[in-house]
């Protein structure tokens, strides 16, 4: 007969192995599409930003990896490519604003081959709701559009509050104004060394 306490040890690892099993199962079922849903979502957002018929390529999978933390706010971020007929046509950059009030703002910045802003997607916040919140209004969002470094002076890229373009809201200022930075910082690189993310491999 088994000691008890030996006993008892071979039983948890019974318990262990078939919980490690069990959890192994459901990932290994689940993991396909799982991935297919982030796919999915990538490429919805992807959809919001790129006008179907501003490219024929696939954005999703047409991707470089560029390395700039103080531009775009990550140690690597996966910029998509768009183009048609083989012509540059536009680049999506993930940014992350790291100054927001309550965190890191996650943002997709779209830019033409011209280097005007296609539009600014709202990935993930932490903003207080209705106050902070509101940069993921389309009315807000739509004030990027169109607007880039030939049209726009390096004052413009402020709020208003400190004598820019941007609306701010009443009571948050501190959001819009680090969203707002964050796709000018975004906007230079893009603009600077879009040849370079055109003519990689």
């Amino acid at each position: 007969m088994l000691p008890p306490a030996f006993a008892t040890g071979v039983r948890l690892l019974i318990v262990a192995a078939i919980a490690i099993g069990a959890t192994t199962g459901v990932y290994l079922l689940t993991k396909d599409r799982i991935a297919e849903q982030q796919q999915a979502s990538e490429r919805n957002r992807l959809g919001g930003l790129l006008p179907p018929e501003a490219y024929d390529n696939d954005p999703l999978h047409d991707t470089i990896v560029a390395r700039a933390p103080n531009e775009l706010g990550l140690d690597q971020a996966t910029i998509h490519r768009a183009f048609l007929d083989g012509k540059p046509a536009a680049l999506v950059t993930p940014v992350v604003a790291r100054d927001g009030y309550n965190g890191p703002i996650r943002l997709l910045v779209a830019m033409d081959a011209d280097g005007s802003l296609l539009g600014v997607e709202v990935v993930e916040h932490r903003e207080t709701p209705g106050l902070g919140d509101d940069i993921t209004r389309t009315w807000w969002r739509d004030q990027f559009v169109g607007k880039s470094l030939a049209n726009t002076e390096a004052e413009g890229w402020a709020v208003k509050k400190n004598g820019g373009d941007f609306d701010q809201f009443t009571g948050a200022t501190i959001t819009p104004r680090a969203v707002v930075n964050a796709v000018h910082r975004a906007l230079q690189y893009l603009t600077q060394n879009r040849q370079t993310l055109f003519a990689a491999p």
